[in-house]
């Protein structure tokens, strides 16, 4: 019994501890989370630039009436999109499978970069509500006791903290799903009329520097 009492009042100490840092990262979350709404409102504006019909394009570099460097030098995309394309353009003189296998790199580096902050988001996701039980449960236990004592003052305030923190990772986590989804949708795309264009220049590239030869 004393042993049980012993690690009783460890736990209940552990626990108790907990409090302050649980609420602490609850704030961060919520802080970082309006901050991504920030970045996402700035990428939107940034992404309104991006407007091509890709099938036009490809027939573009396929045709060879002009160099493929002025046509995506003209193209309506993002700047650090265009600089992939003009890597491969530039290494004229590599074989096709070499350029196959730089072209795989560059998305492959293109794609982990946006796979970045969807990965923040989602961790977001899964540790707002997390970390909002945690806030919720630990009150709690002083409100029970409270509660046994008659003191509604106490239990008043605990259940009071056990809403607030239920709310921030709820609000941290519903904010950053909202966020998660729509930069899905728009790297899903991009990975799609990147992958189309980057295969359409290692092709035209090849043909020309076949030609050369």
């Amino acid at each position: 019994m004393l042993t049980n009492s012993i690690l009783n009042q460890i736990m209940r100490h552990i626990v108790q501890f907990l409090d302050k840092p649980v609420i602490f990262i609850l704030l961060v979350m919520l802080f970082f989370s309006i901050i991504l709404v920030g970045e996402l409102i700035a990428e939107f504006l940034e992404r309104r630039k991006i407007s091509i019909k890709v099938s036009k394009v490809i027939d573009l570099i396929r045709s060879g009436d002009k160099k493929t460097s002025y046509i995506i030098s003209n193209c309506k995309l993002l700047d650090n999109q265009k600089e992939m394309f003009f890597e491969i353009i530039k290494h004229k003189k590599l074989s096709r499978e070499l350029k196959e296998s730089l072209a795989v790199s560059l998305l492959d580096n293109y794609e982990r970069k946006q796979n970045m902050r969807v990965k923040i988001t989602e961790l977001i996701v899964k540790l707002g509500p997390t970390f909002g039980l945690l806030g919720t449960l630990i009150p709690l236990g002083p409100g029970i006791i409270a509660l046994a004592q008659g003191d509604t003052a106490t239990l008043s305030y605990s259940l009071l903290s056990a809403f607030d923190t239920t709310v921030l990772g709820l609000v941290s986590g519903a904010i950053c799903a909202c966020l998660t989804a729509i930069r899905r949708n728009w790297y899903d795309k991009d990975k799609i009329m990147l992958t189309l264009l980057m295969e359409a220049i290692v092709e035209s590239e090849s043909n020309v520097g076949g030609e050369n030869a």
